[in-house]
C-alpha cells in the first residue's frame, strides 16, 4: 500500500470533478455527486465519501451506472416521484428534495419516492437540508442485499439506512442517522480494501458463523442492529422504498461495488413535514424534551459529534494514496 496523500479540499474538488467529467457526467450531476461525497469526508464518514468515487466511475464505463441520466420529477399534489433513470442518487435526491420542500410548504407534508437509483450517500444529508429550512424530515433508502431476514441464513435486505432532521431554535438541527446493520457495510469494504480484519460482532460468514475477515463477511451477511427488530425495519424499509417505487428489492439489486452486471434499480423515499401546520409552538415544545435530555451528565444530542468535526475540519484531507492515484487515472481517461 502506498502512504497516504494530504490534499486540500478544493484540489480533492478539482480532481474529482475531472474524472466525472472524464467519464461523460454532466456539470449539475458531478456537482452534486461530488459535494456530496466531500460533505462525507468532511463531517469524518469517509465510507461514504471519496472512496465510492472510483465504484461509481467503473460502473458509468461499464454502462452499469447512466453518466448522461438526468432526474425527472412528476409532482401529484404531495407526492413527488422521482425518476433517478439509473444514474447516480445524488442529483435525483437533490431534485426530488428541492421541489418536496416546495410541497410541504404547500401542503404540510409531502413524500418523495425516487425510483431507478444507485447507492444512497450520508442519509442525514438530505434530512439535515430539510431541517435547516424548518422541516422535519425522515429518509429511507434500500440497498443490495447484505442481511438475511431474521432467523434466515441468505441476504435478502440491504443495510437500509434510515435519518431523521429536526429543526431546533437558535441550534443545530437534532440530526439521527443509523444503518441498521450493526455498521455500514462501507466499513467492510474500507477494511477489505486495507487488508485489516473486522470486529467479530459486524458480520457472519456463509455458514452464519461470526467473523473477522472482510472477505467472508462480505460473502456472508451483516448482523442487524437489534437482532430481529433490526431485520424487521430492514423488511419496513424495502416496502417504503423499492415496493412504492418499483424498484428492485434488495435481493435483486446488483452490487454498488462491481462494475458489471445490471444497474442497481435500488430507491429512497423522503418523508417532510411542516411543523408549523400542525403546532404554533413546536421548535419552543420540543427544547423542552432536548433540554431534560441535556440536564443529564454525559448526554449529547445526536448529531453532535458531526457538527464537532465539521467545526474542527481544517480544509485538508488525507486520503490513501491509492485512491488519489485512481481517480488521476480516471481524469487522465
Amino acid at each position: 500500500m502506498s502512504e497516504p496523500k494530504t490534499v486540500t479540499l478544493e484540489s480533492a474538488r478539482d480532481l474529482a470533478m475531472a474524472a466525472m467529467r472524464a467519464h461523460g457526467f454532466g456539470e449539475p450531476e458531478a456537482t452534486a455527486t461530488v459535494e456530496a461525497l466531500l460533505e462525507a469526508e468532511r463531517d469524518g464518514l469517509p465510507s461514504h465519501g471519496l472512496s465510492r468515487l472510483p465504484f461509481y466511475l467503473d460502473q458509468a464505463a461499464s454502462g452499469k451506472v447512466e453518466a448522461t441520466a438526468v432526474p425527472r420529477v412528476d409532482v401529484d399534489g404531495a407526492v413527488v416521484r422521482v425518476d433517478a433513470g439509473h444514474g447516480l442518487a445524488f442529483p435525483a435526491v437533490a431534485k426530488g428534495l428541492e421541489v418536496g420542500i416546495e410541497q410541504a410548504r404547500e401542503h404540510g407534508l409531502a413524500a418523495v419516492s425516487i425510483a431507478r437509483s444507485h447507492h444512497f450517500g450520508v442519509a442525514g444529508s438530505p434530512v439535515e437540508t430539510a431541517a435547516r429550512q424548518g422541516l422535519m424530515a425522515l429518509a429511507f433508502s434500500n440497498a443490495p442485499s447484505a442481511m438475511a431476514p431474521w432467523g434466515g441464513n441468505r441476504p435478502l435486505y440491504g443495510t437500509n439506512p434510515i435519518a431523521f432532521g429536526c429543526p431546533r431554535r437558535d441550534a443545530e438541527p437534532l440530526l439521527i442517522d443509523l444503518s441498521l446493520s450493526k455498521v455500514a457495510r462501507g466499513k467492510v469494504m474500507l477494511a477489505k480494501k486495507a487488508g485489516k480484519p473486522i470486529p467479530d460482532d459486524w458480520a457472519l460468514d456463509v455458514d452464519g458463523r461470526p467473523t473477522t475477515d472482510p472477505d467472508a463477511a462480505i460473502a456472508g451477511s451483516m448482523v442487524p442492529s437489534g437482532d430481529a427488530k433490526g431485520a424487521a425495519l430492514a423488511l419496513m424499509v424495502e416496502l417504503l422504498t423499492a415496493g412504492l417505487a418499483g424498484s428492485h428489492f434488495g435481493f435483486q439489486a446488483s452490487s454498488f461495488f462491481e462494475a458489471e452486471g445490471e444497474a442497481p434499480n435500488t430507491a429512497h423515499l423522503l418523508l417532510l413535514f411542516d411543523p408549523a401546520r400542525f403546532s404554533n409552538d413546536f421548535l419552543e415544545h420540543a427544547e423542552t424534551l432536548f433540554s431534560a435530555m441535556l440536564e443529564q451528565p454525559g448526554v449529547r444530542l445526536p448529531g453532535e459529534r458531526r457538527y464537532r468535526l465539521r467545526r474542527e475540519f481544517d480544509g485538508r484531507l488525507r486520503l490513501p494514496g491509492e485512491l488519489v492515484a485512481a481517480l488521476e487515472e480516471h481524469a487522465a481517461r
